[in-house]
């Protein structure tokens, strides 16, 4: 196998192996994690470590492909997409039913409407939709699941919640897929409408992104599982 030794300067390559040592690590925190949390909060620590699992296996495969091409490809990303997006969703769902139980409708909402989120917008970026309709109907999507999160019965359980732990993770998981999701649907409108970025800024960008948006959102999830146990212990 050749290996090629990476430049001092090659922010992009340094941010893909960042991402993949900072997504292993994780996945081995959040599972360790299920040995120390209480039964209600296994579920959604272990749909967490799948998260960052599968981002860990989505990096190594393209860090090989960014350090032998010094290109990635919008398929590469949207497969690692197309099951962590929905699966955060999910975390959220468990982690706020563990709780209150929560309607089975609205898991299917949240799952149909996670899943259309990241299809379209990438039907729109390869071109086989209408790049404006494959945004549109994206961020369409993103902003029922905002909704459901901020307004709908999720948040009305963790607004009743008297545990201090479970309702700052629910609020920090909530900013998370809020702003910190908000890169994604503006980085699709520059390559897009904007003239587009070179391949290098946007895989830092795209990469320094996804470290908040699914590194820190598991370990919210494991910080606020590990603080209830030990409140109830």
């Amino acid at each position: 196998m050749n290996i090629k030794l990476l430049e001092a300067t090659d922010v992009a390559s340094g941010t893909f192996s960042l991402l993949l040592l900072t997504t292993v690590a994780a996945t081995v925190l959040l599972l360790m994690g299920t040995a120390w949390v209480s039964r209600k909060w296994k579920l959604p620590l272990a749909m967490a470590a799948m998260v960052t699992l599968v981002s860990a296996g989505h990096y190594f495969e393209a860090s090989q492909v960014w350090q032998a091409s010094n290109q990635m490809p919008a398929i590469y990303r949207y497969v690692a997409w197309f099951i962590t997006m929905p699966l955060q969703v999910m975390v959220m769902y468990f982690f706020v039913n563990a709780m209150a139980p929560l309607s089975t409708w609205l898991f299917w909402r949240l799952m149909v409407a996670s899943v259309v989120m990241v299809l379209a917008r990438y039907l729109g970026e390869a071109n086989l939709m209408y790049p404006t309709l494959g945004f549109l109907i994206g961020l369409a999507c993103w902003l029922y699941v905002l909704g459901e999160v901020f307004f709908g019965r999720m948040a009305e359980v963790s607004a009743r919640s008297s545990n201090f732990s479970v309702h700052r993770g629910y609020f920090w998981m909530r900013l998370i897929i809020s702003i910190g999701w908000a890169v994604y649907p503006l980085c699709y409108f520059i390559v897009g409408f904007a003239g587009g970025v070179s391949p290098g800024k946007l895989s830092v960008v795209y990469n320094l992104s996804d470290l908040v948006n699914q590194v820190a959102f598991c370990l919210t999830v494991l910080s606020a599982s590990i603080r209830d146990s030990g409140n109830t212990r």
